[in-house]
């Protein structure tokens, strides 16, 4: 069985083998995820693989287990904002079956637009949940089907598994912890 390590190293494993890393890690409390995390990818051949890396994805920030915004994205000047969920509404049901535009033109075009689809509202909550077998922190979306599920790697890394109502193949995210927590968005700062 791969490791997670392994997994990195290799840059792409299967949807079976990235099950099998995800329920061999250990879980975490909610307490764990609070503070700003900062995203990338964990390929598992999924229609959102690189998606969120093209469109200047940061990460996540769990400021309180009622207050987590999930997506949290770099802006054109280097500070970062939150985007509300809602916003890829449209995209959700098509996501497995039309390909996303990943385009480095695409990308900045999405960044220079921020501003539009930003938010300071929390858009997410923490909950414990039992997932494959489990109990491990949760991210809750409010508005949408969507809950993303945390196991831990080490005290600084955490393994991400997005389940969205109806979509066939999980998508597999890493949440690394910043050094710094990041002091509210500093949107266009």
């Amino acid at each position: 069985m791969k490791t997670f390590s392994d997994a990195i190293g290799i840059g792409q494993v299967t949807t079976a083998e990235a099950l099998a890393i995800f329920d061999g890690l250990d879980t975490v409390e909610v307490d764990f995820m609070l503070g700003a995390w900062q995203g990338s990818g964990f390929p598992t051949a999924h229609p959102l693989d690189g998606a969120l890396e093209t469109y200047h994805w940061r990460g996540k920030r769990f400021e309180h287990p009622e207050h987590v915004h999930p997506l949290v994205f770099t802006t054109a000047t280097g500070g970062t904002t939150s985007v509300n969920p809602l916003w890829a509404l449209p995209l959700l049901g098509w996501i497995e079956r039309v390909p996303i535009p990943k385009s480095e033109g695409v990308g900045r075009i999405f960044q220079r637009a921020l501003g539009l689809f930003s938010t300071q509202q929390s858009c997410a909550r923490l909950r414990l949940t039992h997932y494959r077998g489990k109990e491990s922190a949760t991210m809750v979306y409010d508005s949408l089907p969507i809950n993303d599920i945390f196991r831990r790697v080490d005290e600084q890394t955490v393994l991400g598994l997005m389940d969205l109502k109806g979509m066939a193949q999980p998508f597999f995210f890493v949440l690394r912890r910043e050094a710094a927590a990041l002091g509210g968005d500093r949107a266009f700062s």
